[in-house]
């Protein structure tokens, strides 16, 4: 009779046991078209239909801010990664939607200074930082069309054309402080000449925003090469950096002196030679 006991407590775990897997089984079967419809609705909340039907990933939040300060402008600003790049047609937010976030900046810096920034001395400081730093840094806005304005002549003249010791204003994006000196542009035409005012015009283009010297004297080089496509291009910029005279190291009379030579300026030693002599003639 024990075997049998055996048998019939046997066969009583196996029962629960079956009851319990059924009961498992069921509700997996529950939990699978639940995660199914998670699944789905997670899958139609990253992706976007379009009109011809098919699947595209949904654009993030980055893209989506990108579009709507374009919406309506047309200036190519989602394209742009950094404002430092070669991109001539690039142009951030109007001065004015601007001015009121960076003058509260300011404000918010002049309380860490431990400053009380409604004492009467301050109290349209940061309005007045922020409208200062928009006009130093307003080569954001200019492009090199704009500013050639069709100055751009044909002339039968092969021959050197230098200008130098053009006035430079500009801000080191590594410290926030200025850097200034002089620029010198030399080219050679290929049946074209540009406005003489121009060169400097777009030393104004790339000065203007937050630089390295280095970057500067390439970008000027560039813009020169695309607005009249010479034979060569050369460009001596010589600054003093604040960075290095009222902070750091404090060299007062150190300068930093580059330079860019493209084409001809590059390849041949004898014109380099004659733009560098009429650089540094007195």
């Amino acid at each position: 009779m024990k075997p049998q006991a055996n048998e019939q407590n046997g066969s009583t775990q196996n029962g629960d046991i079956a009851t319990d897997a059924a009961s498992v089984a069921m509700d997996a079967a529950a939990i699978v078209p639940t995660a199914a419809a998670v699944a789905a609705t997670a899958t139609a909340s990253a992706t976007a239909v379009a009109s011809a039907g098919a699947v595209v990933p949904a654009k993030s939040s980055q893209q989506l801010k990108l579009e709507m300060l374009n919406m309506g402008n047309g200036n190519g600003h989602e394209n742009c990664t950094f404002h430092h790049d070669l991109e001539l047609d690039h142009k951030p937010p109007t001065r004015e939607a601007l001015l009121p976030d960076m003058a509260r900046s300011y404000r918010l810096l002049l309380g860490g200074l431990g400053e009380n920034p409604d004492r009467q001395g301050l109290i349209k400081t940061p309005e007045r930082a922020a409208k200062a730093m928009l006009y130093f840094t307003k080569g954001y806005d200019q492009n090199l069309e704009d500013v050639l304005n069709g100055a751009v002549f044909d002339e039968d003249h092969d021959e050197m054309v230098v200008v130098k010791d053009i006035e430079m204003f500009s801000m080191c994006e590594h410290h926030l402080v200025p850097f200034y000196g002089k620029v010198s542009i030399g080219y050679l035409p290929c049946n074209k000449i540009l406005g003489l005012s121009k060169l400097a015009r777009i030393v104004e283009i790339f000065s203007r925003r937050l630089q390295v010297q280095e970057r500067l004297t390439k970008q000027i080089a560039v813009a020169v090469t695309q607005a009249v496509q010479p034979a060569g291009v050369a460009v001596v910029v010589e600054g003093v950096h604040m960075c290095m005279v009222m902070r750091g190291v404090q060299k007062i009379n150190s300068k930093t002196v580059t330079s860019t030579m493209l084409g001809v300026f590059r390849d041949d030693p004898k014109t380099r030679e004659e733009f560098l002599n009429l650089v540094n003639s007195k």
